[in-house]
């Protein structure tokens, strides 16, 4: 840089790093929180099968082996099962009937639906950025387009 004016291979540098210091770290924290919304759905839905379970039973009491982490289970004896805490957020745990669980958990999990659904649409947007950015890289450079059948998806 003689003149003081940024060269091309300057700017490409530029993008190339926006690309991936700002761009793809985005995309990788929003699939990592839509990923994490997905496993509670699953827990969720876990718990649904569990509680409608307990009642096609209609046991008052119930055995069963509880994970402490790490795959390592323990018994467990309920010795009521008319009632169940369930985990609502922040690390909070509401006593619900059985039937109070599952009208919970249909609420919760139709949110948390609605919110991957919004993480879906945001990743979207930041791959088509990325991929803008790309194009304006390539045009920058003069390259040419690249056929159809030689693309392939950012990520």
């Amino acid at each position: 840089m003689t003149s003081g004016k940024p060269t091309i291979d300057d700017k490409v540098l530029q993008y190339e790093s926006f690309i991936s210091d700002v761009l793809r770290r985005d995309l990788q924290k929003v699939l990592e929180q839509r990923d994490g919304a997905y496993e509670k759905i699953a827990q969720y839905l876990q718990l649904k099968n569990t509680i409608k379970s307990v009642q096609e039973t209609d046991s008052k009491e119930l055995k069963t082996d509880i994970d402490l982490g790490c795959n390592f289970y323990v018994q467990a004896h309920v010795p009521d099962t008319s009632k169940i805490f369930v985990a609502v957020g922040y690390g909070f745990f509401v006593e619900f009937t059985l039937s109070e669980a599952l009208t919970f958990i249909e609420k919760k999990t139709s949110q948390l639906t609605e919110y991957t659904e919004v993480l879906t649409k945001d990743a979207a947007k930041i791959k088509a950025n990325i991929r803008m950015v790309l194009e304006g890289l390539r045009e920058l450079q003069g390259l040419k387009d690249l056929p159809e059948t030689r693309r392939r998806e950012v990520f």
